[in-house]
């Protein structure tokens, strides 16, 4: 493995160095990145001598998912292969133009491959006054009634979603939630942030309408495979550091362009003490990296959470022992600290205590990255732990129906039996909103917590390109639900560490 790179002198150096700073090691030369900060290596790839004749060469868990589905006994990084799709998901920002090209391409009466197949879920622009925006979920609802498709997650009554029993919230937490993700499995959605299942053992990528057309019509995608890069992640993890500071270390190491087209898969003892939701952060934002998708090997966490959620048999798989990454990253996680995204780039990163007067004006806790049940826990945690009062607007947007419950009803540890929601109201939050992908990606100009005007934003999301969130001129910093917690709290950029410590 790529690992093997790694000189004696090296791996002695990262672990006796006193003043541990953060370090990249290739076959050519040795860089400082940031000082003072973790010990990350990095190995250049090694070729093997090539095999002939029968001799199988090893395989990444990525590699090993795409042959099986495409029924070859061997691929490689480069290779075109035509695909059998387990799950189709779309929404309805892309579920209109993706219906509207199969019925082009295939014939008005057409049907899908397969109804039981194809997951629909309504998340994006719901709770709107917008016509075009209730016309798409329209759409949708004919569209899935004309093809009897089994998993519609339809909402009709927007003045109130605990009325519509059907209805989920964002996608990728849903399909988590409703049993669509499984080990070894290929699921494509129609959105970027799809690479979340990835958590799960299974290929999981975004594509767009022409591509889920094509696959509506026959079940089948032409991908190209792509090559693994490996993170491992090894260290206890501090309790002041959550998943989006992982990733956003990550993605501030190889940048935006530094996964373009691969595989990220993440390994070691701090992936492996993860929760699944946890999980689901580090590989929902391999995307702001350019990753095809992201992989995290299945275990006893995978299946238990599935357990219960699905009927359907899977069978999970692991990169082999030799299988070949284009490099191996090294990261001692007990070494790093909290950090945020500066405006305008996922790959600006700084640590949190280095914005510590960047003045804010708003915080924004939801979306698929940072509003699942454990992020509203961990930002309730960061509230009860000051006993103090939020000094900017806090916005809270639960993911789902099962999040928003779960804000409601789960007692917060070690807060004598409070919920989130109570902590959430003495802490002076907003209430907690109808679940859906809000003001995530901007939305129509009357979406709940929409930015509206150039405000300062710490956000849980995942991307803060201009205009993101809504105005052009806001400016977003992307962190974990402990630093948007705690940066409420003060109206600044606050690490975590002044109330968890």
């Amino acid at each position: 493995m790529a690992s093997s790179l790694l000189s004696p002198s090296f791996t002695s150096f990262l672990r006796t160095k006193k003043d541990l700073s953060l370090y990249a090691f290739s076959s050519q030369r040795c860089f400082k990145a940031v000082p003072k900060r973790i010990c990350c290596s990095v190995a250049a790839p090694q070729r093997q001598p090539s095999t002939t004749g029968s001799v199988r060469t090893a395989m990444t868990m990525t590699e090993k998912i795409l042959a099986r589905a495409s029924e070859k006994a061997q691929l490689s990084p480069g290779d075109n292969v035509w695909v059998n799709i387990d799950v189709l998901m779309t929404h309805d920002v892309c579920g209109p133009g993706s219906i509207g090209i199969f019925k082009r391409e295939f014939g008005e009466d057409a049907k899908v491959w397969d109804r039981e197949k194809v997951v629909i879920i309504p998340d994006h622009y719901i709770f709107t006054s917008d016509e075009r925006a209730n016309r798409n979920v329209d759409i949708l609802r004919d569209f899935c009634q004309e093809q009897n498709i089994k998993y519609f997650y339809d909402i009709k009554d927007l003045g109130n979603f605990k009325a519509n029993p059907d209805y989920k919230g964002v996608c990728h937490v849903a399909l988590a939630q409703e049993g669509h993700c499984r080990p070894g499995e290929v699921l494509l959605g129609t959105d970027s942030h799809t690479c979340t299942a990835g958590a799960f053992g299974q290929f999981a990528t975004g594509i767009g309408n022409t591509d889920a057309g094509f696959v509506l019509g026959t079940g089948k995608l032409l991908l190209k495979v792509p090559p693994t890069l490996r993170f491992v992640m090894d260290g206890e993890m501090p309790d002041y550091l959550l998943s989006k500071d992982l990733i956003l270390q990550i993605i501030g190491e190889i940048s935006v362009a530094g996964a373009t087209y691969k595989a990220m898969e993440f390994v070691g003892t701090t992936v492996e003490s993860l929760s699944m939701e946890e999980r689901m952060t580090l590989c929902n934002m391999v995307v702001e990296a350019g990753g095809k998708n992201g992989v995290v090997p299945a275990d006893s966490t995978t299946f238990k959470y599935i357990e219960g959620k699905t009927s359907l048999p899977y069978e999970p798989v692991y990169s082999d022992q030799k299988a070949r990454f284009l490099s191996e990253y090294r990261f001692d996680v007990s070494k790093l600290e909290p950090v945020v995204a500066k405006p305008h780039s996922p790959d600006n990163r700084a640590l949190a205590r280095e914005c510590k007067d960047v003045k804010i004006d708003r915080v924004y806790i939801g979306s698929c990255t940072g509003g699942k049940t454990e992020d509203f826990m961990a930002a309730a945690k960061v509230f009860l732990a000051s006993g103090k009062k939020v000094k900017v607007p806090t916005f809270l947007v639960p993911a789902t129906q099962k999040v928003w419950m779960d804000v409601y009803t789960i007692p917060v540890p070690g807060s004598g039996g409070k919920t989130c929601s109570q902590i959430f109201e003495e802490a002076g939050c907003d209430t907690p909103a109808s679940p859906s992908c809000g003001a995530c990606l901007g939305g129509p100009k009357d979406t709940y917590a929409r930015m509206n005007e150039p405000q300062v934003c710490v956000s849980t999301t995942n991307r803060n390109f201009p205009g993101r969130m809504g105005h052009k001129e806001g400016q977003i910093y992307l962190a974990s639900p402990y630093t948007a917690a705690a940066s409420a709290l003060t109206g600044y950029v606050t690490d975590p560490r002044e109330f968890l410590q």
